[in-house]
């Protein structure tokens, strides 16, 4: 039965996306809002499943995707997350949870995004003045979950966040809200997740222009709120294997609406095999990854890896290592 629900929902899927249900509307929301290293995804297993995790979140990532599956698993955990990004751009993140009880989780949260220094050019040195500047994204970050009832919880993360392009910072603090609901029908269960909603953002400093002119005015631009829903289940699950799948609808605030399905296989629970597809997604489109939970008995941690293709920016590579404490 559980076989045959995953075969329905895939023929679905594969029916939504040749009939174009979801169009390219919104399309020309692209470029309106700001802070867009927000929305580079966090952890080698949600990148994996194509970023369809809202449903899933149950380990520390879940500081990103869905604040209320902090309390989806028992364990102390601590994560670390590497992405070599695009374009020699590295993007970094390290949280921790820690759990009260059985009902209440909180956790923190740090994302640095970096890039080499690039040069200074203007009308008149084209190649270059000499002088060189820096790009970088820092973000800060206090989650909270509650365990309402044994099948519902929330959770909610509040973030500040800081971009520095040179002499300009721009400052602003958003908030994610999430929940997630096991509907009590084997392990099926769907979440709901809002990020980065806040205020308009514009950044605070002085350039000096040709002409010895200044320019101190600067135009705000709203955060990149997104909103998530995700359905998960799994198929198959005994001592020896496991498989979860998920689907995902998300609606950005600055582009098309669009939508992501992702499986992710296990055996027992010490190899898992992930893959995941994007679809009305420009750039990007399919992921998979690997991971590892090796019997070590000095420390219990997850070793995950995923590959992000993109049709004409090249690839993505993303490490993060789960440690329980």
């Amino acid at each position: 039965m559980k076989l045959k629900l995953a075969a329905i929902i895939l023929i679905v899927v594969s029916s939504i996306a040749k009939a174009q249900l979801f169009p390219v509307l919104g399309g020309q929301r692209a470029g309106i809002s700001t802070a867009q290293f927000l929305k580079i995804g966090v952890g080698g297993r949600a990148a994996a499943l194509g970023e369809s995790f809202v449903a899933v979140a149950n380990d520390a990532s879940a500081l990103y995707w869905n604040p209320a599956g902090l309390v989806q698993f028992s364990e102390n955990q601590i994560i670390v997350s590497h992405n070599k990004w695009l374009v020699d751009i590295n993007h970094d993140f390290l949280g921790a949870v820690y759990h009260f009880d059985q009902t209440n989780t909180v956790g923190v949260a740090l994302t640095y995004l970096s890039m080499p220094k690039m040069k200074v050019t203007t009308e008149f040195a084209p190649s270059g003045t000499g002088e060189y500047f820096s790009v970088s994204d820092l973000g800060i970050a206090v989650s909270y979950a509650r365990k309402m009832t044994e099948q519902f919880s929330f959770g909610g993360t509040i973030r500040y966040i800081e971009e520095t392009l040179d002499k300009l910072k721009m400052r602003g603090v958003m908030v994610d809200l999430g929940t997630y609901y096991w509907t009590g029908l084997g392990t099926t269960r769907f979440a709901v997740a809002v990020s980065n909603f806040g205020n308009q953002l514009a950044p605070d400093g002085e350039v000096f222009l040709v002409g010895k002119r200044t320019n101190d005015r600067w135009q705000s631009f709203s955060p990149p709120t997104i909103f998530r829903i995700g359905f998960a289940f799994e198929p198959i699950q005994n001592d020896d294997n496991y498989l979860t799948t998920s689907i995902q609808l998300n609606h950005p605030n600055d582009n098309s609406e669009n939508f992501a399905i992702g499986a992710e296989y296990a055996w027992r629970n010490l190899f898992y095999i992930r893959g995941g597809y994007k679809f009305n997604v420009e750039e990007q489109d399919y992921s998979f990854g690997v991971g590892i939970n090796p019997p070590i008995g000095i420390a219990e941690f997850k070793l995950d890896y995923a590959f992000t293709n993109f049709e004409r920016l090249g690839n993505a590579h993303r490490f993060s290592i789960i440690l329980d404490l």
